[in-house]
């Protein structure tokens, strides 16, 4: 799930004062994309389609998942590398997203496990039943790659985002992060040519296994983001490194999803980046152009080739045809929403768009609780009475994730931001408190990424 930088930044000035970024321009068409994404994954997940003639066939035919987290993957793509480099601060990048994610997921899964009971419950059985090692590997956003059920079901995404994120930081400190279109390249290739040849999980066979995964995990990920989150160069580097193997090895060698999957999604969310080099002129653009292109039709081939037979047990669709048609409707989507950039969007989209984050969280809870709170109701099975529930649940996702954007993801961001004014007023005493004349005490911390690698 894509989080989209908005509002504005802090940034402090040459002479360490903390100044007004300049303010972040919402891209209307991103906000309708992801919009639209987000509340097609409550629709999928309620499975309202089924409610209206031939919607069983269409949803056999065309997975709206897969749609709407690819649309999503797109957009994630191409968003989240320009926010790390239009900062140019990798401390500052992790910084918000801790607190742009963490604070939403915390207060949804805290509030399902108060309010919904045990029958109806949006956490698992099997979340509930091995605490220790569940919070851990979805405190680390991690658990999918670990061989763990997410603590909400949509949590999934937000692994891959994670390690996303990792490689987006390792390429960007060593200065190879405009090399978006070969690293796609690289893994639609990858899912091509070895789809149907890597097994998942492979390090997590047994209880044991997965135990010792866990912990060794977390003190990658641990040290790597202290090193990361240091502000000083070479430690900063040596985190990002760090990070960017670690989720390089999960991602290979341990990802519930099939790997030809797995691979598609990474190729699509560096398509994604590729695309806003092209766009912003960053780089080749034949080069640019030729891989997205390679991209697409390896994630079409990979579908068709692998989303057969026996690994369609591991797949979240019916088939082939299920995956490769909203594959393929995703990227024209993303292509439409490129087309349309510079037009106006209709408010409702990119209201939409701004709460997308909570929509995408919130509405599995919710759905559980109307699941709740209808049962023993006599629902009619046909006319319209059928879908009084599908009214009501769509309200209260609307509802409940237009406050839990304003009283939780406002509000946390809000929080990480005056933790980055903090550090850099720091930065700035500790750095004027150093006699420029004493020798062997040091010198200041060194700087942090203030500005792009060369």
């Amino acid at each position: 799930m894509t989080v989209i930088e908005q509002q504005s930044e802090t940034r402090p000035n040459r002479t360490g004062a903390v100044v007004a970024d300049r303010p972040v321009v919402r891209l209307g068409w991103l906000d309708a994309l992801r919009g639209i994404a987000a509340l097609l994954v409550a629709v999928h997940h309620f499975r309202i389609l089924e409610l209206i003639p031939g919607g069983t066939f269409f949803t056999r035919n065309f997975d709206l998942g897969i749609y709407s987290v690819m649309l999503f993957f797109l957009v994630s793509g191409y968003i989240v590398p320009a926010s790390l480099e239009r900062r140019g601060d990798v401390r500052g990048f992790w910084i918000g997203r801790i607190f742009r994610i963490y604070p939403l997921l915390i207060v949804v899964i805290a509030v399902s496990l108060i309010v919904l009971p045990a029958a109806h419950s949006a956490v698992p059985d099997v979340v509930v039943d091995h605490p220790v090692r569940s919070t851990l590997a979805n405190a680390l956003l991690m658990q999918e790659v670990l061989n763990v059920p997410s603590a909400i079901g949509v949590m999934w995404t937000l692994s891959y985002e994670m390690v996303f994120y990792f490689f987006v930081t390792a390429l960007f400190v060593i200065g190879r992060h405009r090399l978006s279109a070969q690293v796609s390249l690289f893994f639609a290739a990858v899912g091509l040519l070895f789809g149907g040849a890597v097994a998942s999980q492979l390090i997590t066979a047994d209880r044991v296994s997965t135990r010792n995964l866990i912990l060794a995990c977390s003190v990658v990920m641990v040290m790597g983001l202290f090193c990361v989150l240091s502000g000083r160069k070479e430690l900063t580097r040596v985190g990002a490194l760090l990070l960017g193997g670690l989720g390089l090895v999960l991602m290979l060698t341990n990802a519930r999803a099939p790997f030809f999957e797995t691979m598609v999604i990474f190729a699509t969310m560096f398509a994604g980046t590729a695309v806003y080099r092209i766009q912003n002129h960053q780089g080749d653009r034949l080069v640019g152009l030729l891989c997205c292109g390679f991209v697409l039709v390896a994630g079409l081939a990979a579908g068709y080739m692998y989303n057969r037979g026996p690994a369609r047990h591991q797949t979240w669709t019916e088939g082939w045809v299920g995956f490769v048609l909203p594959y393929f409707a995703a990227w024209l989507t993303f292509g439409i929403g490129m087309l349309l950039r510079g037009a106006r969007f209709p408010r409702v989209l990119t209201w939409l768009g701004a709460i997308s984050y909570s929509v995408y969280v919130t509405h599995v809870p919710v759905l559980h609780g109307v699941r709740w709170m209808v049962e023993g109701m006599d629902i009619p099975k046909s006319g319209p009475g059928k879908f009084i529930p599908t009214v009501i649940f769509l309200a209260l996702v609307f509802l409940m994730s237009h406050l839990t954007y304003k009283l939780v993801e406002l509000p946390g961001q809000r929080l990480g931001k005056r933790l980055l004014t903090h550090l850099a007023r720091r930065r700035s005493d500790g750095s004027a408190n150093v006699s420029k004349d004493a020798p062997g005490l040091g010198e200041p911390a060194a700087p942090r990424y203030s500005s792009l690698p060369k």
